[in-house]
Parts: C-alpha cells; structure tokens; sequence
C-alpha cells in the first residue's frame, strides 16, 4: 500500500471516530437517580406499609404517573409498573 491511501485511510478512521464523538455529545444525560441502580424511591414509597398485591400510583423517574402493583423484593414491597417497565424516551433508545 502506498503513501497516499494509507495516509487517506488514517483520515477517514479519524473524522469518524469525530463525528461519533460529537454524536455522543449531544444527547442528554441519563435521568438522575443519585447514582443508585433499582427502584427509585417513589416506588418504595408508594408500597410503605401496604401488602404484597396492591395496585399503586406513584410518579416514574421523568414525573409522569405510573400504574404499579406493588410486589416484594429485596428493597422489602415496591411497587412495579403494570405491565412492566416503560421504554425510555425515544431521544435515549440506542
């Protein structure tokens, strides 16, 4: 291979690993939950005191209302959402 192609393969290689740099700035962060995985904690609150099987609201990580039953798990009863766990905006799916 000579001079020229290598040196123009090396720059193709470095204006992507740029441009997907630049991509990955741009997107917004993560929603916080103080840098603890699991429920967040108005999962755990909506269940305080209430037995394993009842239906709960509590507000979901991006404050909408959320539809849980609450179940037991190693945090003690939290709620979890019918139906499972919503997808994430669609700005954060990869």
């Amino acid at each position: 291979m000579s001079i020229f192609p290598r040196s123009l393969v090396l720059a193709m290689l470095a204006s992507a690993a740029v441009s997907a740099s630049a991509q990955n700035g741009n997107q917004p962060p993560p929603p916080q939950h103080d840098g603890k995985r699991g429920p967040p904690q108005e999962a755990i609150d909506a269940c305080k005191g209430k037995a394993e099987g009842v239906k709960v609201t509590f507000k979901g990580r991006r404050g909408e209302d959320v539809k849980g039953v609450c179940k037991k798990m190693r945090e003690g009863v939290v709620a979890v959402p019918e139906g499972g766990m919503p997808p994430p905006p669609p700005d954060q799916r990869k």
